[in-house]
């Protein structure tokens, strides 16, 4: 049996592409502030964006890698 890896690594500047629309965080930079324990398949990251005042979990498909 294979267990899913994280793909981002804490402190990782990542952009935040939420799944629903008119989120206001959408596609914002965002800091990877901690990996979660794996739920299911799913892997799970706590970020903080810089728009916001707060962290949030989110799933690994709703980070993208931050274009140089």
């Amino acid at each position: 049996m294979r267990f899913p890896t994280h793909k981002f690594q804490v402190g990782e500047v990542v952009d935040f592409n939420p799944s629903r629309m008119g989120f206001p965080a959408a596609n914002k930079e965002c800091t990877i502030v901690r990996r979660l324990p794996v739920d299911g398949d799913k892997r799970l990251y706590r970020i903080k964006c810089t728009a916001e005042a707060f962290e949030r979990v989110v799933s690994e498909t709703q980070l993208v890698v931050r274009a140089a």
